[in-house]
């Protein structure tokens, strides 16, 4: 089963779940006891790090150790989650790619990064634009290509795969606040957002508790997700719960339905949103069937259309909060 944004083959996701115990919270860890280093350590080249040298190191996503600067001035971003992450954090990239599908950023975070250089599409960094941007810290998400990362190392040592296959957008952020010495901002952070889930939720008034059903529209079809996924965990939060055709323990999507199966996505509210223009095609024209009007959800006019790059994604603080913003109004919150 691919996770919710990107799709690859199963391989190499089942080969990284292997290693997602170390995942974000191998950086994450690494990071609470670590600080300038100040013992003369030797780097992976071995010279030795002098007092006050102003690096970290920190382990990423893989396990892997790395050395950072102790306050990141140049950031590179290669996914929408690493963005989203700095953004909150209060970090300006001086380099970020394209959104999934996308020739531009996330909508959502487009006002944020006005005059930021795009260095190429999401996870498919072109070499010389990174090199342009002159990084001393690369955040590549859930890179898996090897022969890539071995370039961006070649750029700058201190790139870090901030992300595994089974990790939770909160156990990556903490990873990445890690990396660029803002863990404790953080963990101020996702305090703040649970709070200000759980208070949303409760000023749904009648809907308060209804269960929302969370859709993703392929070009071959519908694809609900599970309850760990991002949006799914939001919705959580706020005190909402997931019909119980959708009451799965993951953090992905299924595979893509047919119309004789529709009846898996509705709910007392039907969230829906596409990644692609084929998609966008694809649920148009499903909304003329009757198989689709006769969901509950439709016939009810509780049917909400969102922007899947940020409800059918890994997530983020910032995405968490339009995610709430979403499901208050849709519900009648304020």
């Amino acid at each position: 089963m691919n996770q919710p944004r990107r799709s690859s083959s199963l391989a190499p996701r089942r080969a990284a779940r292997a290693v997602a115990a170390l995942g974000a919270a191998a950086l994450l860890l690494t990071a609470c006891g670590s600080g300038d280093d100040s013992k003369g350590t030797k780097d992976s080249q071995g010279t030795s790090a002098a007092k006050g040298s102003g690096t970290r190191t920190v382990k990423d996503a893989t396990g892997r150790a790395v050395r950072v600067p102790a306050h990141p001035q140049r950031v590179v971003t290669l996914t929408q989650e690493d963005l989203d992450a700095v953004l909150a954090l209060g970090v300006k990239p001086v380099g970020i790619t394209n959104g999934q599908g996308l020739n531009k950023p996330p909508a959502y975070l487009a006002d944020k990064v006005k005059g930021v250089d795009v260095v190429g599409n999401l996870l498919q960094p072109v070499m010389d634009k990174v090199v342009a941007a002159k990084p001393d810290l690369i955040l590549a998400g859930d890179m898996q290509d090897e022969q890539v990362l071995k370039q961006l190392r070649e750029i700058t040592p201190a790139t870090l795969v901030t992300m595994a296959p089974a990790d939770d957008w909160k156990l990556s952020f903490r990873g990445i606040g890690n990396a660029v010495n803002k863990l404790d901002k953080a963990n101020e952070v996702i305090s703040e957002h649970e709070s200000a889930a759980k208070a949303a939720g409760a000023k749904l008034g009648e809907n308060k508790g209804a269960e929302v059903s969370i859709v993703r529209w392929n070009p071959d079809g519908p694809s609900w997700m599970e309850k760990k996924q991002f949006a799914s965990g939001v919705a959580l939060e706020m005190g909402l719960k997931r019909p119980k055709a959708q009451s799965k323990d993951g953090n992905a999507h299924t595979p893509s339905l047919s119309l004789e199966k529709i009846d898996e996505i509705d709910g007392d509210w039907l969230f829906l949103s596409t990644l692609t223009s084929d998609g966008e095609k694809a649920l148009k024209d499903v909304q003329s069937k009757p198989a689709y009007k006769n969901l509950n959800a439709v016939k009810k006019k509780h049917a909400v259309t969102v922007d899947g790059s940020v409800w059918s994604t890994r997530g983020g603080p910032l995405a968490s909060e339009v995610v709430v913003k979403d499901i208050s109004k849709a519900l009648g919150g304020s």
